[in-house]
């Protein structure tokens, strides 16, 4: 059985903190304002994940009011998802996903993210697919006022070896 899920998430733009995009840091003048590192692309994806699987959202699992979460890599909450995807009886079969922002140019950034994003999800790097996109100084991703992601994720029952059936 195929399932697909679809995610989305933004983050204020604020002085002080680090940028991280995809388990990233990304040279930049601002971060991400959030609970955790406020890694938007990869807060996306884990909805995504967790919506094919329907098992709910980020906020369900990993909530702001918990202080376990606080400050914490969104990489680990990544593995977690995947973790519990494989609890259910899913694997990932591949993510295609987009980050939306005017500023800082990203496409040189991609293929680490996408490397990154591989590894945790344990699968190849032509199964995740990242592209970034401005909107021509429109809205608050346009005005640098924060960022953007949209994730479409496809699942996939695992076999006793833990093997995706794709």
């Amino acid at each position: 059985m195929i399932r697909i899920g679809f995610g989305y998430d933004a983050h204020r733009l604020v002085s002080g903190r680090p940028l991280i995009l995809g388990g990233v840091e990304i040279p930049f003048d601002r971060g991400l304002l959030g609970h955790s590192d406020a890694d938007v692309l990869l807060h996306a994806i884990c909805d995504a994940l967790l919506g094919a699987a329907a098992l709910g959202d980020i906020g369900t699992h990993f909530p702001a009011t918990d202080l376990h979460w606080e400050g914490v890599s969104s990489l680990v909450l990544l593995r977690t998802v995947r973790d519990l995807l494989g609890e259910v009886g899913f694997g990932v079969y591949n993510v295609d996903s987009t980050i939306v922002a005017q500023a800082p140019r990203l496409a040189q950034h991609i293929p680490q993210m996408t490397d990154t994003i591989a590894k945790v999800l344990r699968v190849g790097a032509k199964q995740v697919s990242i592209k970034a996109k401005t909107t021509e100084g429109m809205g608050f991703t346009g005005t640098g006022e924060g960022m953007a992601a949209y994730a479409v994720a496809t699942i996939s029952e695992t076999t006793k070896a833990g093997e995706t059936n794709g």
